[in-house]
């Protein structure tokens, strides 16, 4: 059952479906890294620790990232459904990708900046962004 429904997902989405459970993993790692590295950071203020505000407001906009992919993905298919009604070929799923592509790079900066505030090293450069 579980192995139709992914067969059926990937299907429709294309490789959007596997970018966005990559997306899904990346999202778990930062949430745990960001609540690790305000433990190290502040590791005697409570202020700064595990704050139930701090992490609901992070899956607040997590869950925002997947309604703007859901989004994206309307407007891809009313690109597609627009283009077959004009007779020409437009690339599917592009905008969705793209977007989907833009979180996932955001999640992984996200990442490398909580291993940086944990102690681990990281180019200067890079903390910049």
């Amino acid at each position: 059952m579980f192995t139709g429904l992914v067969a059926y997902l990937s299907e429709k989405f294309g490789v959007t479906f596997y970018l966005l459970g990559l997306l899904s993993c990346l999202m778990v790692i930062d949430y745990l890294s960001g609540m690790s590295a305000s433990a190290v950071d502040h590791p005697y203020d409570k202020a700064y620790r595990w704050s139930s505000r701090k992490g609901a407001k992070g899956i607040a906009k997590k869950v925002a990232y997947l309604f703007v992919i859901a989004v994206a993905m309307v407007i891809d298919y009313i690109i597609i459904q627009t283009s077959d009604v004009l007779r020409f070929t437009l690339p599917n799923t592009i905008l969705s990708l793209l977007v989907t592509v833009w979180y996932l790079l955001n999640e992984a900066l996200s990442i490398t900046e909580n291993a940086g505030r944990m102690g681990a090293p990281v180019p200067g450069w890079l903390m910049k962004y």
